[in-house]
């Protein structure tokens, strides 16, 4: 039997839930699991179903017309079959990040399909050979002064973009400390499709070496956050935080030396929540189930 899992956000109404459960009804689909939430500030529902349907032949298209029929054109209706994703990792040369989601990739923890690994340099292709993963290295150009470099990246950007086009459909991107800006053309390509792991609990210490900012403030706790990429630096939706406690006797690098197995773990809880379809993006925010 096929499943799906159903995600509808719309203004909030009476009998939201009713009209949903018995468009699933009459379609013959089954209701495993279901989870709600209004946001009272905006008055907007959000839910996300996982149904079972008994109709072998059902398809994704049939189920959202008949609910966009019920639900009218506010509605936002997101229809997604219990398949593996498609992933491709983004990384530089820190190691700690695309070892963990490979380790649980391998173990089967991650239900999707690794396509590739790209990274700007080759110092990690060993490591990805050890998993029997595609390792692409497309190194990016050192130019000299700034018109170069952003011509530079330009045309880096492109490389990527002409490799990703042949690996076919790709549903996540993983930044695994791919430590380059995207330009905002490059993430138009991938709305909402790239997450990134961010060392430090956002919105405190954007951008380059935020340890370093941590110690220079005096900090007593250390985080870091996985969030979707925006055109904005570090300012797209947050999806899973987490801190640990140090104190003063910690240097800048003891604190990124302690970072790196928060930034593993909060990176995968991320990843996995959004392999199983758990995260709607609403005015920045995100609500996850």
């Amino acid at each position: 039997m096929q499943q799906f899992n159903v995600l509808i956000s719309l203004p909030d109404q009476k009998g939201l839930v009713f009209h949903i459960s018995r468009t699933f009804f009459e379609l013959g689909c089954n209701i495993i699991r279901q989870d709600e939430f209004v946001d009272t500030q905006s008055r907007q529902f959000f839910l996300r179903t996982h149904i079972q349907a008994q109709d072998s032949h059902l398809q994704p298209q049939t189920l959202l017309a008949r609910l966009a029929q019920d639900l009218g054109i506010q509605a936002h209706i997101r229809i997604q079959p219990l398949s593996k994703k498609s992933i491709v990792i983004f990384c530089t040369k820190e190691n700690h990040c695309l070892g963990d989601l490979l380790l649980r990739y391998d173990s089967g923890e991650l239900h999707a399909h690794i396509k590739a690994i790209i990274s700007n340099h080759d110092t990690l292709a060993p490591l990805a050979k050890k998993f029997d993963v595609p390792f692409a290295h497309i190194p990016a150009p050192k130019p000299q002064d700034s018109n170069t470099i952003e011509q530079g990246r330009i045309t880096h950007e492109k490389e990527i973009l002409a490799y990703l086009k042949s690996l076919g459909e790709i549903d996540i991107i993983v930044l695994a400390k791919y430590m380059r800006i995207l330009s905002p053309e490059f993430v138009t390509h991938f709305p909402h499709q790239i997450l990134n792991i961010h060392h430090s609990f956002l919105p405190a210490f954007i951008g380059a070496n935020p340890y370093k900012q941590a110690y220079e403030r005096g900090v007593k706790i250390i985080g870091a956050s996985a969030h979707f990429v925006t055109k904005d630096l570090d300012e797209g939706p947050i999806i899973t935080q987490d801190v640990i406690p140090i104190d003063h006797t910690y240097s800048w690098q003891d604190m990124q030396r302690a970072g790196r197995d928060i930034e593993k773990s909060v990176l995968s809880r991320a990843l996995k929540l959004a392999i199983e379809d758990r995260i709607f993006v609403y005015q920045n925010k995100t609500i996850v189930f």
